[in-house]
């Protein structure tokens, strides 16, 4: 993994004073510590004594990532990476609540007047919220990665907490590798659509589970003429991501939908995409989300899911669903056993015209930088 050493402090960030910045370097160092240094030693545990201690006994290996489980938590270097993971993410939430809430009248104020700001000779994006819309189970049981208050609480009249803690947390939570603007899976897809569809040329797109948005200005930078849509259950996400749409120039119609039933017309939309939104869902939104997406899609649409592997071995799957068990990612830890292509079908796609692609991205060392350190999981069918 390439660790990036800039970001793009566009106008919806805090401004950090010298202690906050000092902070978040150390989250930063922290984190990369670990999972440089101290998370492989976990796989080398397991090689070395964990498995051959349980092979020696059982007479075979461990069946699956539950039996791994039951002997890695037994294990004292794994409790001491695993204890040292978790209190790094919460630090890393700790050190950017802090400047977001010291400022939070000031980003508020802000946001209003981005989003009331002249285009200037562009197309101009907008924002439209609806206060009654239920949120759904998988978001309000847990704040998601921890993040207090998750994506979708307001805790001020026109809030952005939720919004300005995710940029700057997803930033840290990766070291930086997801790029200046935290838009490398947006990256990622784009180029697979381009690589994959080369004669394509969507006029509407909508990106579901959209959060703050930065993968989704990249499909309005790769297609400036399209119209481009963009949705999600939490509105102070939604009010920060409008606003630093407006503030990086590119146009976007975010509106606050669940992406299981939107209330946009059957058949409106050339491309549908999202962003590792799935594993955040259920099992039953999962179906929900294929159905929908084929109620949109026009004859001959395509849509495109990005979801990160989870591994193959049994250790792999494991460790990959670390974040299932310790970092309130509730539901991921099942994706390692859905059938995402047959729940497409079961949402309308024909057999023939749904797959699950794993897919190495292809591109420069400035395109991407967290993205191309494994293949991905993506989602496609035609409709």
């Amino acid at each position: 993994m390439r660790l990036m050493s800039t970001f793009n402090r566009h106008p919806m960030l805090p401004e950090l004073e010298h202690d906050e910045s000092a902070r978040q370097a150390f989250v930063r160092t922290f984190r990369g510590h670990l999972a440089a240094h101290v998370m492989p030693g976990n796989y080398q545990n397991y090689a070395k004594r964990i498995e051959p201690e349980f092979r020696a006994q059982a007479g075979r290996a461990p069946a699956d990532q539950y039996e791994v489980r039951r002997l890695m938590e037994r294990d004292s270097y794994y409790q001491f990476w695993s204890a040292m993971q978790r209190r790094s993410q919460e630090l890393l939430w700790e050190s950017v609540v802090e400047p977001t809430e010291r400022q939070l009248p000031r980003l508020i104020d802000r946001a209003r007047a981005l989003s009331k700001r002249p285009a200037r000779g562009r197309r101009k994006g907008s924002l439209r919220l609806e206060p009654s819309l239920p949120i759904p189970d998988y978001h309000t049981t847990v704040d998601i990665h921890l993040q207090p208050g998750g994506y979708h609480t307001d805790f001020a009249p026109d809030d952005v907490t939720a919004g300005a803690a995710y940029d700057n947390g997803i930033y840290l939570y990766l070291s930086g590798a997801l790029g200046p603007e935290n838009n490398s899976m947006g990256d990622l897809l784009v180029g697979f659509f381009r690589e994959r569809f080369p004669d394509r040329d969507p006029r509407r797109i909508l990106d579901m589970g959209c959060a703050i948005g930065n993968s989704t200005l990249r499909w309005g930078r790769a297609f400036p003429k399209a119209d481009l849509h963009a949705i999600d259950v939490g509105a102070p996400v939604l009010r920060y991501g409008h606003a630093r749409a407006e503030a990086l120039g590119v146009a976007v119609h975010f509106s606050q939908q669940n992406a299981e039933r939107t209330d946009f017309e059957a058949g409106s939309f050339d491309l549908v995409v999202s962003h590792i939104m799935l594993h955040e869902t259920s099992k039953s939104a999962i179906r929900n989300v294929m159905a929908e997406c084929h109620r949109l899609l026009r004859p001959g649409g395509l849509m495109l899911h990005l979801e990160i592997p989870r591994g193959r071995t049994p250790l792999e799957k494991f460790m990959h669903n670390w974040e299932s068990y310790n970092n309130n990612e509730t539901f991921s830890r099942f994706m390692t056993e859905i059938d995402l292509a047959g729940i497409a079908v079961q949402g309308g796609f024909a057999p023939d015209r749904a797959q699950v692609v794993e897919y190495t991205p292809r591109m420069s060392a400035d395109q991407l930088h967290y993205s191309d350190a494994f293949s991905w999981k993506i989602v496609v069918g035609h409709r």
